[in-house]
């Protein structure tokens, strides 16, 4: 018998009401990019069986549709990673981490037909400073600018080796324009309960202010169709970047509580194509259809009340049906069942017709299947 938990009613999702605007094209790119992550670092209760986050580091290739106008937001590990400060090294050098990467995504972008050398590609915007994220800018041509959150500058410049302590490379900042986000000097536009800039200056692409989990962390939000340029309706992705880490940090909510059935199932082994989501209720810490599993450890973030601010924010974007919300480390994706189309073989501009929010949403389930057993 399904728990009163798993067919607790859904509360209404909020009303976002996101601006008006034209679309962008937008291509997940997989970096190549995994990393293995002790659980307990980030995140509390622990769950038995889910030790180690084995997670990607996903970019993100926006284009405004009527200049052509290229951007980056992110770029995962840089392939020679081993080439990090001292500072970054002494902490993905401790016990239970491990990384691997084929390319840099300069180099997936080139082999590709993106005119990367030839300076295609206008701007990076890193969501944050932090080594998963922030690539090799080195392999981009000068006249691409870099685009960080505040406060980055104030923290950490100069960068190594001039300043042995700073986990930043000068290399990715030598020769070529920086520019910080600042929210406070606007013009800003108020999306969702975000504070966003409109980059093209047309509401196909808006940076959001999502502080706490670092220095200047942001998210982006991209329009993929748009009434505006003829589709049905506005439907968007969400880069939540480092919001959260795992699926579990953030889901279930009040908005989204776990359904009765989840298709597909998170526990193929068991239950090949659906899975009953009360089964799940048993292991979860507070025997809560409608909160998340897991919480940020305090010391994690910059911010801590800052950061449960914006997974509150996020989690605000993950109710609505128009919305798809992407973190940066999110595995689930790479399940065929989901329907991702990759860069170069698709864009994400078909995401709701293909249902993928729906059919990643509950995958993350799948890291706790040791704990039913």
């Amino acid at each position: 018998m399904a728990s009163s938990y798993t067919i607790h009613p859904a509360k209404a999702a909020p009303t976002l009401n996101i601006p008006k605007g034209a679309s962008a094209t937008v291509s997940i790119i997989d970096t190549t990019s995994r990393i293995q992550a002790p659980v307990g670092l980030f995140m509390h209760p622990a769950i038995p069986g889910h030790e180690h986050l084995n997670a990607p580091a996903f970019s993100f290739l926006i284009e405004q549709q009527k200049s052509r106008r290229k951007i980056l937001f992110d770029l995962g590990l840089r392939k020679d990673w081993q080439s990090h400060p001292p500072a970054v090294l002494k902490l993905i050098s401790g016990p239970g981490w491990a990384m691997e990467i084929q390319k840099n995504v300069a180099d997936i972008l080139q082999e590709n037909g993106v005119d990367v050398a030839g300076g295609s590609i206008e701007a990076v915007i890193w969501s944050h400073w932090h080594f998963d994220h922030t690539g090799d800018v080195s392999t981009f041509p000068d006249s691409t600018k870099l685009i960080g959150g505040g406060g980055v500058k104030d923290a950490f410049f100069p960068a190594y080796p001039h300043n042995g302590e700073s986990p930043l490379l000068e290399s990715d900042f030598a020769g070529r324009e920086y520019e910080e986000i600042d929210f406070d000097k606007g013009p800003t536009h108020k999306v969702g309960n975000y504070r966003g800039i409109d980059y093209f200056g047309d509401g196909s692409f808006y940076i959001l202010d999502a502080p706490g989990h670092a220095i200047g962390h942001v998210v982006g939000l991209a329009r993929v169709t748009s009434t505006q340029d003829g589709d049905p309706e506005d439907t968007f992705v969400l880069m939540g970047a480092d919001t959260a880490h795992h699926g579990g940090e953030f889901r279930p909510t009040e908005y989204l509580p776990i359904p009765k059935d989840i298709t597909p199932s998170p526990y193929v082994a068991k239950y090949a194509s659906t899975c009953p989501g009360h089964i799940f209720e048993s292991i979860h810490p507070r025997k809560k259809a409608v909160d998340p599993f897991y919480h940020l450890h305090d010391e994690v973030p910059h911010n801590k009340q800052q950061a449960d601010h914006s997974c509150g924010l996020m989690q605000e974007f993950d109710a609505a049906d128009n919305v798809f919300v992407i973190i940066a480390h999110d595995a689930t994706l790479l399940d065929p069942r989901v329907g991702i189309e990759w860069f170069p073989h698709g864009t994400l501009k078909n995401w709701k017709v293909k249902d993928s929010d729906n059919k990643a949403r509950w995958l993350f389930l799948q890291d706790f299947t040791q704990a039913l057993k």
